[in-house]
């Protein structure tokens, strides 16, 4: 069976969507990503506070983040927990965090980590080698309702389980000794080990694992029951989890006063749930939260005349239009995919509906990552030409069923509707007749694209981390595969390419073939169509200083002060 990762999209959780008034344009006063304060509250004027509030956009399910998939869990988790591998703030780059370096074997099959010492668990259990190893076995080992249900991100990474028909990416876990921890694989990926930075790979208190039954996932009605563990975490951050209140929504978290590095700014980290955006505006004008995520592009520019920083946070996403060529059998010829291609104005899209900074796409990944093919151009918009290769393939007058999803917004699709409006007039003017379906996000939209239900849809990917494979592989991969291509001849083609580059070891050389597989995806196979990279943004109010924004979301909040005028 192949894999989808649609329903996995969700570094960032998406928010109730606010209807945007007008062009998406903004005339911002900083380029910074970084909280430094404003002119009316900086470090030398009033009050310390022991609080920073965060406005979050929905409630997390649970708390160990092994069995999580939504950014709003992810956003708090982030904060409790820690992995071998960590973010350097402000890139996609790993850097040390609970391994203070990783050495791989020649053939990249077995890789050895030199652990950080006198870390503690905030339960007082010693963090060490047998620690990872009891992890990894722990992720390792899920009874059958996890494998199928919420212990996706091993799914999806390392594809196996103990037991499974699928072989696993990993293999074991070897305790040298207490500071070296080996990890053994099963075959070379690229993707390891910075996949390692993934919150689903954070390091747990072994001892409070087996005392609140970790593993115990049971089925309930079309969710899950989780154990007692799962709303009771215990990790090596710089906050511990206080108290969920689920009346009031919200979430407190209290400083880790034994945490190993530097001790968290603020005493307290509260999460307090407000899922619609223009609430939470107006939640932080009145000050009673101190930052939100995803702030409505149009409303850039009012929240910094206000005395608020809107923290822009560096493009590491795709917005795209699948298709599918097996509802519809007009898609299985190129000329008709490159036609549509032709036919969609991306550049007036970009200028009118996304937000500043938002450029063309050339291909399924930003620029930032190894193995883009900065060779590649953004196909010409020219509806004439596109056109005449409708007429050519024997296809004017085409159906086509546009999808377009409801009840969201994301930070590479901020108002679906108003882009597919844009797009549908595009194809309308070439002479194609759409037909358009819209479902919710959540109820059915998602739901339609992993099973094909669309001729062709909107949707989009915020990198899980920095790999190629994470992209391209994710996308047309022979292991998961959002866009369904090993139904056709050249998806097949192009599954192995992907698996051949990823399992170059040699790095430069590796670069150089997803280069390649970049341009043919672009120029011989067309399977989708990459519209546009999009920076999405969060805003901090008045006397914040320290956040520094993350393109992959993932802000830690330590850093973070705030100062009461």
């Amino acid at each position: 069976m192949k894999l989808t990762r649609r329903a996995a999209t969700v570094v960032l959780a998406g928010s109730v969507m606010v209807g945007m008034a007008g062009c998406a344009k903004s005339d911002r006063t900083t380029d910074s990503n970084t909280a430094s304060g404003s002119s009316s509250a900086g470090s030398g004027g009033g009050t310390a506070s022991d609080t920073f509030t965060f406005g979050a956009a929905g409630a997390p399910e649970v708390f160990d983040p092994y069995y999580a998939s939504d950014g709003e869990t992810f956003r708090i988790t982030r904060q409790i927990f820690q992995g071998l591998l960590g973010i350097k703030p402000g890139t996609a780059d790993p850097q040390p965090e609970l391994a203070e370096s990783w050495e791989p074997s020649k053939d990249g099959l077995s890789w050895t980590f030199k652990l950080r010492q006198g870390v503690k668990f905030t339960d007082g259990e010693v963090f060490n080698a047998a620690a990872v190893c009891y992890n990894f076995e722990r992720m390792f080992d899920q009874n059958e309702v996890a494998q199928a249900g919420p212990a996706e991100y091993w799914a999806y990474t390392m594809l196996g389980f103990k037991g499974s028909e699928t072989e696993s990416l990993y293999k074991s876990c070897e305790a040298k000794d207490d500071s070296t921890a080996v990890i053994n694989l099963t075959r070379y990926t690229s993707d390891f080990p910075i996949l390692l930075t993934l919150e689903s790979f954070s390091m747990q208190s072994p001892k409070a694992l087996k005392d609140g039954d970790a593993n115990n996932v049971q089925k309930e009605g079309d969710g899950f029951k989780y154990p007692a563990y799962a709303m009771a975490p215990v990790g090596t951050g710089p906050y511990k989890l206080s108290k969920y209140d689920e009346a009031n929504k919200t979430i407190t978290l209290v400083r880790n006063d034994d945490f190993w590095g530097d001790k968290a700014k603020t005493a307290n980290l509260v999460f307090k749930v407000i899922p619609d955006e223009s609430t939470r505006r107006q939640e932080l004008e009145a000050g009673s939260i101190n930052a939100y995520d995803l702030p409505n592009p149009a409303d850039w520019k009012g929240l910094e005349e206000k005395g608020n920083q809107v923290l822009v946070r560096p493009a590491f996403n795709i917005l795209y239009m699948g298709l599918n060529p097996e509802k519809n059998d007009k898609l299985q010829d190129i000329r008709v995919r490159k036609a549509i291609y032709m036919a969609l104005n991306r550049d007036e899209l970009v200028q009118t509906q996304l937000p500043e900074g938002a450029k063309v796409a050339t291909q399924f990944m930003p620029d930032t990552v190894a193995g883009y093919n900065t060779a590649l151009q953004p196909m010409k918009y020219d509806p004439e030409a596109a056109k005449a290769l409708l007429k050519e393939a024997g296809a004017e007058g085409m159906t086509l069923q546009f999808a377009y999803p409801s009840e969201v917004s994301r930070p590479y699709m901020p108002d679906p509707q108003k882009i597919h409006d844009a797009l549908r007039a595009n194809l309308e003017a070439i002479g194609i007749k759409v037909d358009v379906v819209t479902k919710p996000w959540n109820g059915g939209y998602l739901d339609g694209v992993d099973n094909g239900l669309f001729d062709a849809w909107l949707l989009g990917w915020t990198g899980d981390y920095n790999s190629a494979n994470n992209f391209i592989g994710t996308f047309f991969g022979s292991d998961v595969n959002d866009f369904h291509t090993w139904k056709t001849d050249f998806g097949k083609t192009l599954s192995k390419e992907l698996d051949d580059a990823n399992g170059i070891v040699d790095e430069g050389e590796r670069t150089t073939a997803y280069e390649a597989v970049n341009k043919k995806i672009m120029e011989d196979y067309l399977p989708g169509l990459p519209i546009s990279h999009s920076p999405p943004a969060l805003v901090v109010g008045k006397g914040v200083e320290g956040l520094t924004a993350s393109p992959l979301t993932a802000e830690m909040f330590d850093t973070v002060t705030v100062t009461k005028s």
